[in-house]
């Protein structure tokens, strides 16, 4: 039953938007896949790693795009945006309507930090920082959460199935967290869902099964927040980035949502799995194709291990493990 439920709300979301896809942009439309069919095979993938999981459709978009077909990073992070904006608000509709269990308080105060975060981002840092560093923050920020998950992960624990606390603490976190990942995604396309997640997951002792909607449907949000803001108030749009965002609207539709379905059918640590494993191929991949100059070497590993230190510190403080009923 919920299967049927779940495949009659995903087609007419695919539906109205293959209509929509058509009537507005017509054979420009169909002109972009035939053009740019590597793009919409990467985000049949890119789009089902986006439902599924904490890391966003640019998780895949963005060094795909930046390493193997050398699309220039600043467009990469803006076709990231305006293509979650699709994909992951589909996940989302399908998420709320099947009445998947996620957290709204989680989802409302990073919301706000996510928002502010975007705007200073896109207005300030995303322009100054070059194409190296770009490419390798998303790198060093998924690896050394992948390196503190297989640590905590390596014996069977207790979880949250919601915020264990929501008190003023909490909520500062939660808009601390937001700040730091609207910035992030707003140089990357992507990152406030992962970086609440680990914040969720390691400091609140949440369980993956909740925290992973709670990011899709974040993600969908700092997504559409984006793309009002690179593409509204700063008018960063081009017709290169048209021109794949139309190439992969028809398959993001279809993916994200099947991602959803995908993740709600996986235990709790099959999702664990599947994560680590990404995080891997992103690592390796980073380290076979961006050329390791010293200043790249440096500046990675100061951050990863600022990075990895930031989530031993949540993983070791028991404040909200101590709250678990077993």
């Amino acid at each position: 039953m919920e299967i049927q439920k779940h495949l009659r709300i995903s087609t007419a979301i695919a539906a109205i938007t293959w209509i929509l896809w058509l009537l507005l942009f017509g054979n420009d439309a169909l002109i972009a896949v035939k053009d740019w069919w590597s793009i919409t095979i990467t985000m049949i993938f890119g789009s089902i790693i986006a439902g599924a999981t904490s890391e966003g459709g640019g998780a895949v978009a963005f060094p795909v795009f930046t390493k193997l077909l050398h699309i220039a990073p600043w467009d990469a992070k803006l076709f990231a945006l305006a293509i979650q904006s699709v994909g992951m608000t589909a996940a989302s509709i399908v998420i709320v309507l099947m009445r998947i269990r996620i957290d709204w308080n989680v989802i409302r105060w990073t919301s706000i930090g996510g928002a502010v975060g975007m705007f200073f981002g896109a207005m300030g840092l995303a322009q100054h920082l070059p194409p190296d560093v770009t490419k390798m923050t998303f790198t060093i920020m998924v690896s050394s959460f992948g390196v503190v998950l297989y640590i905590i992960n390596r014996r069977e624990r207790y979880c949250h199935e919601q915020m264990p606390v929501n008190g003023s603490l909490e909520r500062s976190l939660l808009i601390g967290v937001g700040l730091f990942g609207g910035m992030l995604s707003s140089i990357v396309g992507t990152g406030l869902d992962i970086v609440t997640f680990s914040l969720l997951v390691l400091l609140f002792r949440m369980s993956e099964k909740v925290a992973t909607p709670t990011s899709v449907v974040l993600m969908a949000i700092n997504s559409l927040v984006g793309c009002l803001v690179y593409f509204v108030l700063i008018g960063e749009v081009n017709a290169a980035v048209r021109s794949y965002w139309l190439a992969a609207v028809p398959v993001v539709v279809i993916g994200a949502p099947l991602g959803v379905l995908i993740c709600n059918d996986l235990s709790r640590r099959t999702i664990v799995n599947v994560l680590l494993a990404l995080i891997s191929i992103e690592l390796i991949t980073t380290l076979l194709i961006i050329p390791l100059r010293f200043d790249i070497i440096i500046y990675s590993s100061i951050t990863m291990l600022l990075f990895i230190a930031i989530y031993l510190w949540m993983m070791r403080i028991q404040r909200y493990e101590s709250l678990i009923t077993t």
